[in-house]
């Protein structure tokens, strides 16, 4: 039993799935670890067969309860038809040079946003779901329609695979640019460190809620840049500038910590305030946390 424990740990686990040369198969395994923990958590009731089935809501006909499920969950479960489940999923990708940040012993921050994306996307086909992908820095540099495909899945897993963070950050314009293509309300997810200007991304998110959107946020910092965390004299370089600095870290720790807490706080507050799911992860945290957010907001969608 603890060997299955551990090995359903090392699914989610961001440093040993990076050793997986795959996309698609780090995004299986990633998924594949999560349903394992889901179906033992005291979500298993809703999760056992979510990919079917919604839970019973007050008004509900009860012919349309799956008396099966019942009996194994105890709880009741409705069935859904097909154009319940069929939900239009955008995951919008920040491929910009400050991406590429790593610190020792973890991953940096667009290898662990690839394969989040990858298993985001991977799960919601599983779901029966169209899923998108924009890869965008200063520009959009890929977009892709939401479609219910497994080929076109494997070309958006290429893009992902080929990606190489370059050129400066302008989120907003993106974020603005891909909200103009959306037609049809959905769910859009965005994966970024979002360092950039905040107010103008601010402006951008509610931009999809306006649309009548979903929206989760995931905000992906390496665990240094939430905490300073540097132990001797550093040199920083900003990725995208390449200006440089030389710096004892505990001369400007309080400061930047303070700081850090003021920026990302900034973004949950504005983001609850307009009903924009948030999420900071760290490139050092289990997978499942971030797939859990997207199960619980797409059960709130039926």
């Amino acid at each position: 039993m603890q060997n299955r424990a551990n090995e359903n740990k090392n699914y989610l686990d961001p440093v040993i799935i990076s050793k997986l040369n795959s996309l698609e198969i780090k995004a299986k395994l990633v998924v594949e670890g999560f349903m394992v923990g889901l179906h033992k958590s005291p979500y298993h009731g809703f999760s056992a067969e979510f990919s079917q089935h919604r839970p019973y809501i007050q008004g509900d006909n009860f012919k349309d309860v799956d008396w099966k499920v019942y009996g194994k969950t105890e709880k009741f479960f409705i069935k859904q038809y097909e154009e319940e489940t069929n939900l239009k999923c955008h995951v919008l990708l920040d491929v910009s040079r400050s991406m590429e940040f790593s610190s020792e012993k973890n991953i940096s921050k667009i290898e662990y946003s690839k394969t989040l994306a990858a298993a985001l996307s991977y799960l919601m086909l599983k779901q029966q779901d169209a899923v998108g992908l924009a890869l965008y820095s200063d520009k959009i540099h890929q977009y892709y329609t939401p479609k219910v495909s497994k080929v076109y899945f494997q070309q958006m897993l290429k893009s992902l695979a080929e990606i190489v963070p370059s050129n400066k950050t302008n989120t907003s314009s993106c974020l603005n640019e891909v909200a103009e293509k959306i037609n049809k309300r959905g769910l859009v997810i965005i994966i970024s460190d979002f360092f950039d200007d905040i107010n103008s991304i601010l402006t951008s998110l509610k931009h999809f809620r306006y649309k009548n959107n979903e929206v989760i946020v995931f905000q992906i910092l390496d665990p240094v840049e939430k905490n300073f965390a540097f132990d001797r004299d550093s040199i920083f370089k900003d990725l995208e500038t390449e200006e440089e600095m030389t710096t004892q870290p505990y001369q400007i720790q309080k400061a930047y910590i303070e700081a850090m807490q003021e920026f990302t706080g900034k973004i949950k507050s504005e983001c609850l305030n307009s009903k924009i799911e948030y999420n900071l992860i760290t490139t050092d945290t289990p997978f499942d946390k971030a797939l859990f957010s997207y199960i619980q907001k797409r059960s709130k969608l039926h």
